[in-house]
């Protein structure tokens, strides 16, 4: 905890396509003052634009002015980044995933307990009024107990309308890495921690061509898995199956649901923050739309806010290190499972995060 006056300063490292949804939100736990990329053209603009001070990466992960660095590098720089700041003695707020590696996220967390500095992790849209929705229908037993859920994300990759998708081919990018937290980090703050995963998957090895913007007709190479099934075992009961892919042209699938001893949900998409929320309760003619405006929150951010609101003793730090960490370890173990041929165990946990509220 820190006795720092509101707002926190934060430095924003990375000011690529992501950093304008940080940049225009607004929270009154914590400020924006710098900003750094390894493109200093960039930096300078954002600077410009924004109003901040831009900086060298390595100034800004050490200056004195900077509470919380907000890393939002490709990536393979997230874990080179991050692991900087604690040292410096700031807190951590990152974009997924966490670390490319479990081996990466493990040290990461240990570094911050060791040093008693706390990290933060996208996504925070758990966090936001849909999924919360979702969260106090849940706990109100609406839909009695649960027992299966199924998420999936499909799509033909972002080479057909992001200016430089290079990234999204490499590790730690992929269907699984870049998509999947969404979707497992909701799964995780509604029923608890995964158990076990068995995977399988597919793609590793093939091109890409980009087919959109200045890089057009540019061949990328993909380093990782393109479609990725999965099979989830909760701890406290729930089994779920997973579908993560850049091979799909386009599809009905719903992306998101909870199936109950009482009703059906359907939530809204995982990388949004809004609904809508649908219940289906047992002898219904219809779905239901459960509102969620009174939840209020509608935009990025919101887990740096949680993590300023922690340090100043006010609010939980939800979108943490540990959270991230065990998203990370079912990742890597669902592709662990796909090559060794068996279910994983994961050695990870994670206690459900609070429920948001709105004061």
């Amino acid at each position: 905890m820190t006795t720092q006056e509101r707002p926190l300063r934060v430095g924003l490292v990375g000011c690529g396509k992501i950093s304008e949804a940080y940049l225009r939100a607004g929270y009154h736990e914590y400020a924006y003052v710098a900003c750094a990329d390894l493109d200093e053209a960039r930096a300078v603009a954002t600077a410009e634009t924004y109003r901040l001070q831009p900086m060298p990466v390595s100034e800004l992960l050490s200056h004195p002015e900077v509470d919380i660095v907000c890393n939002l590098t490709v990536p393979l720089a997230h874990y080179d980044i991050s692991r900087a700041p604690p040292e410096k003695g700031k807190h951590v707020y990152s974009e997924k995933p966490l670390g490319v590696a479990r081996e990466q996220g493990a040290a990461r967390v240990r570094t911050a307990a060791a040093t008693g500095l706390s990290i933060g992790c996208a996504p925070d849209t758990f966090l936001g009024a849909g999924l919360q929705t979702c969260r106090r229908v849940i706990d109100e037993g609406r839909i009695g107990v649960p027992v299966a859920a199924m998420a999936n994300f499909a799509s033909h990759g972002p080479e057909g309308w992001h200016p430089d998708p290079a990234f999204y081919y490499q590790r730690g990018g992929g269907p699984l890495f870049d998509m999947a937290p969404y979707y497992l980090t909701a799964l995780i703050s509604l029923l608890g921690p995964i158990e076990r995963v068995a995977g399988i998957s597919k793609g590793t090895g093939t091109q890409r061509v980009i087919r959109s913007g200045a890089r057009k007709s540019e061949v990328l190479h993909v380093d990782v898995p393109t479609h990725v099934i999965g099979v989830l075992d909760f701890r406290a009961g729930p089994l779920a199956t997973i579908v993560a892919s850049f091979e799909v042209w386009k599809t009905q699938l719903p992306r998101l649901e909870i199936h109950g001893t009482e009703a059906s949900l359907a939530l809204p998409d995982p990388n949004t923050f809004g609904g809508p929320v649908l219940l289906f309760p047992a002898g219904s003619a219809d779905w239901e739309e459960i509102p969620t405006k009174e939840l209020g929150v509608h935009q990025r951010g919101v887990g740096l806010a949680d993590l300023a609101a922690s340090l100043m003793g006010t609010g939980h730090n939800r979108a943490s290190g540990d959270l991230a960490y065990h998203v990370l370890d079912t990742m890597e173990a669902l592709v662990e499972s796909g090559q060794e041929g068996k279910y994983i165990e994961l050695t990870s946990t994670v206690e459900r995060p609070p429920a948001r509220t709105v004061p």
